[in-house]
């Protein structure tokens, strides 16, 4: 399995507000670091750069104004004189008016944002770009007739939604890579989302289509972030209902619930039929995961290999969240190792 990786990712870095602390993101360089390591130890195959590809890629996925607000936002904070990173400060929440773009940055950074984890330093953007030239890489590779990719993508995507970063997210790799099979002519193609926290960006861009079915195993958004998004009754919405499937589980989930999840889930993308597949591969429902709350362990990682592999369609892995660095490697190679063992 090819591997598309770039150093570039180590361009972003900073600080977020969490636990009412402004602290180091527990999104760090270090965990595309151990994973790009654990490929090479293993042997799991080629590992390449990403190609360049035009911003009406991303575009595609999101807003034109929003990704113009991604490329000029560290400009328009340094000329105010602030040099530090830069995080929201107010949110056009319930009864303020939404729809009205300020005109200043800090108003901006509020609009475009779900929250103030998601920092934009001086280098923010070319690491952005890059994470989503390597999930489009990644497809291009499924497109020249590889049966899977594997897009080390960092940052992570799924929770930037068509116009707005969070949770660590900028522009949504996964979601662009879906859409960009779709402007090449793909009629069906499917996100799965195995990360611990609900792709809440995902199901925004495509919940009103049906030619992108987006399914989600997560965490109860009662009690886990994103806290507003993953129901089990958000199915889509005119065109799109039905093609949109929550499967929220409960604290100290184990693998014999999650594997009938994921089990049921694959049933009802094997019926969608999707041309292409695209994962996003985040790997916090590890049991020692500092921030998440169900309790898989490493070996488990390779039965959700298995279970993807069964879609029978090719496949992009596209890297999302997972916070234990020591494991992340091990667990992220271990589901592409168990799709591997399926699919040879």
């Amino acid at each position: 399995m090819f591997t598309v990786f770039s150093d570039s990712h180590r361009l972003h870095h900073g600080t977020e507000l969490k636990d009412g602390v402004l602290k180091p993101s527990f999104e760090q360089p270090s965990r595309a670091d151990t994973v790009h390591h654990r490929v090479k130890q293993v042997g799991l195959g080629q590992i390449i750069e990403p190609r360049a590809f035009d911003r009406s890629c991303y575009v595609n996925a999101h807003s034109e104004r929003y990704v113009a607000f991604l490329e000029s936002a560290w400009s328009e904070w340094c000329a105010t004189g602030r040099t530090h990173d830069a995080l929201p400060l107010v949110w056009p929440v319930r009864d303020l008016a939404n729809e009205q773009v300020p005109t200043f940055i800090d108003g901006k950074l509020g609009f475009y944002a779900m929250d103030a984890g998601s920092p934009i330093t001086a280098t923010t953007w070319q690491a952005v770009k890059t994470s989503a030239d390597i999930a489009l890489t990644g497809l291009a590779l499924i497109d020249e007739g590889h049966d899977s990719a594997f897009a080390l993508c960092r940052p992570p995507g799924h929770h930037a939604a068509r116009e707005y970063m969070g949770g660590y997210c900028y522009l949504n790799n996964a979601a662009i890579a879906a859409q960009r099979a779709i402007t090449q002519g793909a009629k069906r193609v499917a996100v799965l989302d195995v990360d611990f926290h609900h792709g809440n960006g995902t199901q925004n861009i495509f919940y009103g289509r049906s030619d992108v079915m987006f399914v989600s195993l997560h965490g109860e958004p009662s009690v886990s972030y994103p806290y507003y998004s993953g129901f089990s009754h958000e199915v889509g919405a005119g065109p799109g209902e039905g093609y949109n499937l929550n499967y929220p589980l409960p604290k100290n989930t184990t693998w014999e619930s999650y594997r009938n999840a994921l089990l049921h889930a694959c049933k009802k993308l094997q019926q969608f039929a999707p041309e292409v597949l695209v994962i996003s591969l985040g790997v916090d429902t590890f049991k020692d995961d500092p921030i998440s709350h169900f309790l898989l362990e490493s070996e488990d990682f390779v039965g959700i290999g298995e279970l993807i592999a069964g879609v029978g369609c090719p496949t992009l892995f596209v890297m999302e969240g997972g916070y234990m660095v020591d494991e992340i490697g091990i667990n992220a190679v271990n589901v592409l190792h168990g799709y591997e063992s399926k699919r040879a």
